[in-house]
């Protein structure tokens, strides 16, 4: 094989490394494969890396000529089995595992480079390795378990249990790639517990601690690096799921919540090891979930669907050049074949199959495409194949991207077959190009009809008119000539400003088509052209030199009439779409865009778009949550001011939606944290984390608004006296205490896509001076001795929100407790009107003539301190009234007790609804939370007269500072 200078010299580095020190007999070895080696190191700093960490297995590979042997995965089961069969600690277990592991993707890697493999060979030996790891693994964790614990058994039949694993993607269809994750799901056939150990365990806790074991053994990177990426992220619920499943659950969840993209995933799915019964009947479980009997032609635009949410993450996380998710790349050619798997595989048994080549020849087989197009699909996908595992056995990176700097160019297209670099990348673009036009014969939707170009508006932009000669134009083509001027004024400023930056001559034809565009269609608006063509201008100086976004807007009239529409409307969303481009690709569907998706299946949606990012890419995950935050607000901004949503329902989607994302980030924050210090030793010997988080405030009562803030308290098991089994082993208490830490920086890092939320921990126990994690004893010790009459008001509207049904259960006791603790109602009376001047008279800011909607007198904190001293002072006679942290639900339960009137409830609701939707107005239009005092007078009147007739006639006037963290 060729070999330019610069790998050349990479080789001879190594080679030095290599043979330093070495004695006979293995210098004998290897300067008789020298030549060999020589070659290989030229291609591969992954197999130099090998070889020089593990040499005398190295001599011990070369000396056999394993790299001669094209099957070998027949003895790879036995071969581990044997190797890590008396290990005697967890340890020794990893070290084995890695150094097998090594050894076979060494000789995988060097008969590919050397010409000697088939792709099929390679990512048959990939799989098959992987999947004697995982089985082998299993097994002896298996019995290291059942030691201390005894051997699960079917609460039923008292059959013994084993866990079963599903390989899905690759994996599962024998196609691993060389340095590709591995995706797994867990579980068993039925509940029961333990037999033989020392006390019973619950089958669910012995294969949950099982699962965590084989992952860490496979995942947790050591001396000798990690063994596989394990991905768990599509199990029932993703990372907020349980690690293992029982069949019955499995079932039952793809009968409720299966998605599309799922059926997708299952598609490739097999258990894998040896076949069991056990395996055959959950197979056939699944099989009716993947394949209907029907003819499924939903399939065709659910993954229509999913590619363009592939598209929009290419563009998102700028992957272009990438030849996996990119126009033509791998992804188009898989889905070509799931989609008529997914349509027809219910009736055709032969598509059935899990690995794609073969699936491919059976669509041909049975009419579903013809032969010119298998030859085209087949071919590219080896071909596309081909180049990412060259690709990624350079350095063992799980890659998809052409590289950019000139040594791994010269290894990928010499080791492809070119002489050029060129020559290889006209070849790979001229394979996407087929494959991309097979994939939209099928599967893209028809190309939207243009608009013709208007001549006027075209001269308008493109002609350099005077600022009188501009002005003329508008006065005769404009609707609005309400600010001729000022509109002509802006054009020709942006014009001058757009001509000053280096756009380049392919964005310069796209802007130049682009803006007459948007031009004629503000020609038609009936009023307020001025200030939305200020938002469009700022839009497009932001995007000018991004031209994906620029051809987004231009070759989709829908996408470009939205952005119309949308600035048109509304300040904050002109600001977010300025701000963060990518949401433009949510302007692809409006329908979505006025539709936003459920709140009760946020927890799914976001578990989908995570499932877009690796699973070790932090920065990547952190931007995902944050992107996902802007599109489902975009969403919510949009079905709002259609007029789709209701207050009360906007709410409901704003606090939902951050409630899922909180969940998700303590998943990530667990991960992070368990990966350094292990699992604490309280979460063992409970079965779950250990760890809740309360939600206070308008999180906490449902009603949070744009904008606001998170006031979050983190609550941890009472009893903390163990510490971690991690290889970095701290106490408890610090375990937790940096898990909220981690939560706190993955809610506040700003990256390109901004924080994530504000979150206020300040309303724990001590505020700032205490602890960032309390336990539940200390907090209900806390409130017990220790607590302001305001910290028991803020609990009545908190809301325990993630954290074992246990913990949510011990903290609704504790509230229910101090919430109808009897008190005094003269001193409880003065107490809370006390804190209400306080807070007026440092956080209203009003001036005179105004009213600030949320702290004025008769503003927004006067219903909701009414309805807060409501229920001190009332739910100690009766229950009921801790049940709700919202102001309508607690209002609603007065009245029926009769502690209001219902023309006094209906008062406060109507109220309340009124300025907290003008609060709402105002965050829309970016403007100020203080607005005239002519303003909802008769609101503002009926809260102050019901304010003062409940609390006592206190009057809002100055008074002393209020308490740094007060509500």
């Amino acid at each position: 094989m060729a070999i330019t200078d610069e790998m050349a010299a990479q080789a001879e580095k190594n080679l030095t490394r290599l043979f330093d020190g070495v004695k006979d007999p293995d210098l004998e070895v290897l300067e008789k494969h020298r030549v060999l080696i020589r070659e290989v190191f030229a291609y591969s700093d992954y197999v130099s890396w090998y070889a020089i960490k593990w040499r005398s297995r190295f001599v011990r590979m070369l000396e056999s000529g394993e790299y001669e042997w094209s099957h070998r995965y027949e003895s790879y089961r036995s071969e581990i089995r044997v190797l890590i069969r008396d290990v005697s600690n967890l340890e020794s277990l990893k070290k084995a595992v890695r150094e097998f592991r090594n050894d076979k993707m060494a000789v995988i890697a060097i008969r590919e480079i050397l010409g000697k493999s088939t792709l099929n060979e390679s990512l048959m030996h990939s799989s098959l390795l992987a999947e004697a790891v995982v089985v082998e693994v299993l097994d002896y964790l298996y019995r290291l378990n059942a030691g201390i614990s005894g051997i699960p058994v079917s609460a039923s039949s008292g059959a013994p249990q084993k866990m079963l694993v599903i390989g899905m993607g690759k994996l599962g269809g024998y196609e691993l790639n060389f340095s590709s994750d591995i995706d797994l799901i867990f579980c068993y056939p039925e509940r029961g517990e333990t037999i033989g150990g020392r006390k019973p365990v619950d089958n669910q806790v012995f294969f949950t601690r099982l699962g965590q074991q084989l992952i860490q053994v496979l995942e947790q990177k050591t001396g000798d690096g990690f063994a596989y990426r394990v991905d768990m992220r599509l199990r029932p619920f993703g990372d907020s799921g349980p690690l293992v499943s029982s069949f019955a659950a499995l079932e039952d969840y793809y009968l409720r919540h299966g998605r599309s993209w799922e059926r997708y995933a299952m598609v490739k799915g097999r258990v894998l090891g040896d076949e069991t019964p056990e395996g055959e009947e959950l197979m056939d479980m699944l099989r009716p979930f993947v394949y209907r009997r029907y003819l499924d032609f939903g399939a065709i635009e659910a993954l229509r669907k999913m590619k363009s949410l592939i598209e929009a993450e290419v563009r998102r996380r700028h992957l272009f050049g990438n030849f996996k998710l990119g126009e033509g790349g791998i992804r188009e050619v898989e889905f070509v074949a799931q989609v008529f798997q997914l349509m027809r595989g219910g009736r055709i048994k032969d598509l059935q199959e899990r690995t794609l080549l073969r699936v491919l020849v059976s669509l041909r087989d049975c009419g579903c495409i013809d032969e010119a197009s298998c030859r085209v699909l087949s071919q590219g996908y080896v071909f596309l194949r081909r180049t990412e595992n060259l690709l990624q056995e350079i350095r063992d990176e799980q890659t998809q991207t052409i590289p950019q700097n000139s040594l791994d160019r010269s290894r990928l297209h010499l080791a492809m077959g070119f002489d050029t670099f060129e020559a290889f990348y006209d070849r790979l673009t001229e394979v996407m190009h087929e494959v991309h036009r097979e994939f939209s014969a099928i599967i893209s939707e028809p190309a939207e009809e243009k608009d013709e170009e208007d001549p006027v508006f075209m001269d308008l932009w493109l002609v350099s008119l005077t600022p009188d000669e501009i002005e003329e134009l508008l006065e005769k083509n404009f609707r609005d000539v309400s600010d001729i001027p000022g509109l002509a004024t802006e054009i020709v400023h942006l014009k001058k400003e757009l001509h000053s930056r280096s756009i380049g001559p392919n964005g310069r034809e796209i802007l130049n088509r682009l803006m007459p565009y948007f031009l004629g269609r503000l020609a038609l608006f009936d009023e307020d052209v001025l200030p939305t063509f200020k938002r469009i201008s700022r839009l497009i100086w932001c995007i000018c030199q991004r031209t994906t976004y620029m051809q987004l807007l231009l070759e989709n009239n829908g996408v470009a009439e939205q952005v119309l529409k949308l600035c048109h409307e509304s300040e904050l969303i002109s600001e977010q779409i300025t701000e963060h481009p990518i949401l433009l690709d949510e302007l692809l569907i409006p329908e979505n865009l006025y539709r936003p998706v459920n709140p009760l299946d946020y927890d799914k949606e976001l578990r989908e778009f995570m499932l877009r990012i690796e699973n070790d890419d932090l920065e990547q995950q952190m931007e995902a949550l944050r992107q996902f935050k802007l599109i489902q607000l975009l969403r919510i901004c949009a079905a709002d001011l259609a007029g789709v949503l209701p207050l009360m329902k906007v709410s409901d989607y704003l606090t939902f939606l951050a409630q899922s994302i909180l969940n998700e980030v303590v998943n990530l924050a667990w991960k992070q944290v368990t990966d350094k210090y292990g699992e604490p030793g309280n979460a063992r010997v409970r079965g779950d984390r250990g760890f809740a988080v309360i939600a206070y405030g308008k999180m906490g009562g449902i009603e949070l608004g744009y904008g606001s803030d998170l006031d979050l308290v983190f609550m941890s098991d009472s009893s903390l006296d163990g510490e971690t089994y991690g290889k970095q082993v701290v106490s408890d208490r610090m375990f937790y205490g940096r898990l909220a830490q981690r939560i706190m920086h993955l809610f506040s890092t700003r990256l390109s896509s901004g924080i994530l939320y504000d979150v206020d921990a300040r309303l724990r126990p001590e505020g700032e001076s205490g602890p960032l994690v309390c336990t539940l004893n200390g907090y209900e010790n806390y409130l017990e001795k220790r607590a302001w009459t305001w910290e028991i008001q803020a609990l009545v509207r908190a809301r325990a929100v993630v954290g074992p049904e246990r913990m949510i259960g011990e903290f609704n006791r504790i509230r229910d407790r101090f919430l109808r603790k009897p008190r005094d109602p003269e001193v409880l009376r003065k107490e809370v009107a006390d804190m209400r001047v306080k807070m007026s008279q440092n956080l209203n800011r009003a001036r005179p003539g105004f009213f600030d909607l949320k702290h004025s007198p008769g503003g927004m904190i006067d219903v909701e301190f009414t309805a807060q001293y409501l229920v001190l002072a009332n739910a100690p006679g009766n229950p009921d009234m801790v049940l709700w942290s919202d102001n309508i639900r607690i209002f609603e339960e007065c009245v029926r007790l009769n502690l209001l009137s219902p023309e006094d409830g209906n008062y406060l609701k109507e109220a309340y609804l009124a300025i907290r939707n003008r609060y709402n107005r105002q965050a829309l239009l970016g403007k100020s939370k203080v607005v005239p005092d002519t303003e909802l007078i008769p609101e503002r009147e009926h809260v102050a007269a019901i304010w003062k007739r409940i609390v006592g006639g206190v009057s809002h006037h100055q008074g002393t500072s209020v308490k740094k963290n007060s509500p």
